[in-house]
């Protein structure tokens, strides 16, 4: 059997997990105003937990990335999805914040998985033309999960409870793991639904002309890739610029009840309106990078185009968000926030593939990964201190961070390209 088009229905699965992902980690903040209330807990005590998850979530960006190149993208991302499954659909037994962030460590440590893995299968199955836009259709699975999960959490919650939503969401990973284990059968090379033109088009096109330097293949392992100073632009624009997408996903829900009063109905209403603009800065971001490339520009001044227009948009939006007045005018603001946001993080997680062979983009994108989840950190426990009495000072430290970050991947990027090792 062939099947034409097989990468597409590969990132296609991927974007899938991707929604469940989010469905996953997002259900807690919904219902927290409730299971705050039922078990006592407090807002440090949703930040303690928070820490954990991102704790956890920096370590398994980084051990998930060797993992996946060690053991391959079909048994790693498997290996990643029964794990955060099964965390998910404990937290309906827990009713201590020590159980909860037991169960929110093993939840970031395995949903870490879907980054490294994405990109991994990502420079694996796509030319560098398409690269960004496979990368926006992956994302915009991240910003659909984040759409559902407000509202579909709200409405079982109100149907069945917090704990059974809990074991509900838990199902839908295995539910997932049946298809994939079936379509992602081998890579490329030697998948045997892959038709013969489509394996020739993807090997033949993984750098692209102005990238490719030399006839041997690089693959560093974690020393080599830390000796790059281009490695180190992505590790450094990721741990200033993925707090922002973090503010939003871990404090959207908590930002509505504290500013306007929104229960979990309210909540459930709203909170999926901002990731409707990141979906579409997703597509809208790799598609036009691709563009870009077909029309002659080079991958990096295309890649490094895309990133500056998003953030150029979100820097605007983040100062009006320090004064809406009223809640739809915030999540409008905050949806063009992560539209710029994911216009730019699509090709910079995409960068790794341009500058390093498949071998070695998993490492190299759970690095970036983990040190933007050292970022995610910091910001973290800055909230509560910051909102005491708005969240107005929130919206001003995301908007530094924005050019910060884009001056970390400028200076130290360099030209886009096929690295080289050490001249022997």
């Amino acid at each position: 059997m062939k099947i034409k088009g097989l990468r597409w229905f590969i990132i296609g699965l991927i974007a899938i997990a991707t929604v469940i992902n989010y469905i996953d980690r997002n259900a807690m903040a919904v219902m927290w105003p409730e299971i705050s209330k039922e078990l006592g807990l407090s807002k440090d005590d949703y930040a303690l937990l928070l820490t954990c998850f991102t704790l956890s979530y920096a370590f398994g960006q980084s051990l998930f990335g060797k993992i996946l190149d060690a053991v391959g993208t079909r048994i790693g991302f498997t290996i990643a999805i029964l794990i955060w499954s099964l965390s998910i659909a404990g937290h309906a037994l827990a009713r201590t914040l020590l159980m909860f962030g037991i169960l929110r460590a093993t939840l970031g440590m395995s949903e870490a998985g879907a980054w490294p893995g994405a990109a991994k299968a990502n420079a694996l199955w796509f030319p560098a033309t398409e690269r960004a836009l496979a990368q926006g259709i992956f994302n915009a699975g991240a910003s659909v999960g984040a759409i559902v999960a407000a509202p579909l959490i709200a409405f079982l919650f109100l149907l069945i409870g917090w704990k059974m939503v809990f074991l509900m969401i838990g199902v839908l990973g295995f539910i997932w793991i049946i298809p994939w284990l079936f379509v992602y059968r081998a890579d490329p090379e030697t998948h045997p639904w892959l038709t013969e033109d489509e394996r020739d088009y993807i090997l033949l096109h993984r750098v692209s002309k102005d990238a490719q330097v030399s006839t041997t293949e690089y693959a560093p392992n974690i020393k080599g890739l830390l000796s790059h100073k281009e490695s180190w632009s992505i590790i450094l624009c990721r741990f200033f610029l993925d707090p922002i997408w973090w503010l939003f996903v871990s404090w959207l829900p908590i930002y509505l009840a504290e500013t306007f009063g929104f229960d979990i109905k309210q909540i459930g209403l709203f909170g999926w309106v901002p990731f409707v603009g990141a979906a579409i800065g997703s597509l809208l971001g790799g598609a036009l990078s691709g563009l870009l490339i077909r029309r002659g520009v080079s991958v990096g001044k295309a890649r490094k185009s895309v990133i500056i227009i998003g953030a150029l948009i979100m820097i605007p939006a983040l100062v009006l968000c320090m004064n809406a007045a009223t809640p739809l005018l915030a999540v409008l603001l905050i949806a063009v926030v992560l539209f710029g946001f994911q216009m730019a993080i699509g090709n910079i997680q995409t960068l790794p593939g341009d500058y390093f062979s498949g071998k070695s983009v998993g490492s190299l994108s759970g690095l970036g990964g983990t040190a933007a989840n050292l970022g995610v950190l910091l910001t973290t426990w800055v909230v509560p201190m910051a909102t005491k009495v708005s969240f107005a000072p929130v919206f001003l430290m995301a908007g530094l961070l924005v050019p910060v970050s884009l001056l970390a991947l400028l200076l130290l990027g360099g030209r886009v390209r096929r690295l080289e090792g050490p001249k022997s």
